[in-house]
């Protein structure tokens, strides 16, 4: 989890399937422990002022660095529904106070909580609140309560975090960036993370001594010094929907062939599971469940190679020992 700094989790078993992805051997019982036993990692907003699974330990740096930007629309978007004045201030103590209790609340109970103190939290206020409620770092998301998301206090589920020194935290952020996503450019870290471009400046400056230029079809690129080692050749990987590595970079030409790239966001922010060969987007992929199995159907953008078929068909197994559950791959 460090080392990708976080996965994207608005879907959870997305999330679950981008670890697998890029693990072996992994459960998705461990992912569960660690989420909600050891809590190792938790479920958050973070980059981009998206939910995010990150690791807890950085939690007390990394959440405050990269929700801020977002933190002036949120309440543009509070006024707009009207919550407005010290209204979103008090709503945030309220929903610390409520969860002091130590029991976890869904969103409906502490909407219910806020309506009682008269704060406006239908439609999507309360949507914003709670978002801003753990921007803040108040709260985050804790156990499940029959199938739905519950809430709680950071500092009961974590502990107190550690935050550092903003500008200690931005050369951390670039370090962790170039290290799952170089070689890349600054604009690249500013759209990644959501931080503002001159923050991005900061962060690569502060880093400089430790970059090396890297020229590719994009032009002029920085890797970090460390990272000399080419990437194997020959791997096959089923990627799930919004995977972290179709999100990693502003131009996502050196990824996603640009023909191809409508077959992956078909509109509405949807990004669909992806085949991935050697880096390179190579189709799509869809599942199904049958009475017998799960229909994986992959959609190759020209024919595959035999090799590459095979181990395509390699990875859909391994997705169904994940999942505990049978999987028939079909090309579509």
């Amino acid at each position: 989890m460090r080392h990708l700094t976080g996965v994207q989790a608005q879907v959870l078993s997305a999330a679950s399937l981008a670890l697998r992805a890029r693990t072996e051997g992994l459960t998705l019982q461990k992912i569960d422990g660690a989420r909600l036993h050891d809590r190792s990692i938790v479920l958050t907003w973070a980059m981009r002022g998206t939910l995010h699974l990150i690791a807890a330990e950085d939690y007390g740096w990394l959440v405050p660095l990269v929700t801020e930007p977002s933190v002036p629309n949120a309440h543009r978007r509070l006024r707009q529904e009207g919550v407005s004045g010290g209204q979103p201030a008090r709503a945030v103590g309220l929903i610390e106070r409520m969860l002091e209790r130590g029991e976890p609340l869904t969103r409906p109970e502490i909407t219910e909580r806020l309506r009682r103190h008269r704060i406006r939290a239908e439609g999507q206020a309360i949507a914003h609140l709670v978002w801003l409620a753990a921007a803040e770092g108040v709260i985050c998301h804790g156990p499940d309560r029959d199938g739905e998301r519950s809430f709680v206090l950071v500092r009961d589920w974590l502990g107190e975090p550690k935050p550092i020194e903003r500008e200690a935290a931005l050369a951390e952020l670039a370090v962790r960036y170039l290290t799952a996503h170089g070689p890349a450019e600054l604009a690249d870290l500013s759209f990644w993370s959501g931080i503002r471009l001159g923050d991005a400046r900061r962060a690569w400056r502060s880093i400089e001594d430790r970059l090396v230029e890297v020229h590719t079809a994009r032009g002029a690129l920085w890797s970090l010094r460390s990272q000399a080692e080419k990437a194997p050749r020959g791997v096959v990987r089923l990627l799930p929907s919004f995977d972290e590595y179709l999100l990693g970079w502003k131009d996502r030409e050196p990824v996603v062939p640009a023909e191809h790239w409508k077959k992956i966001n078909r509109g509405g922010g949807w990004l669909h599971p992806v085949i991935v060969a050697d880096g390179r987007a190579v189709g799509t992929w869809s599942a199904e469940r049958t009475a017998k199995a799960l229909r994986l159907a992959l959609r190759p953008f020209s024919r595959l190679a035999p090799a590459m078929h095979r181990k395509a068909a390699q990875d859909a197994e391994d997705l169904g020992r994940f999942l505990r559950t049978t999987v028939e791959p079909v090309l579509a």
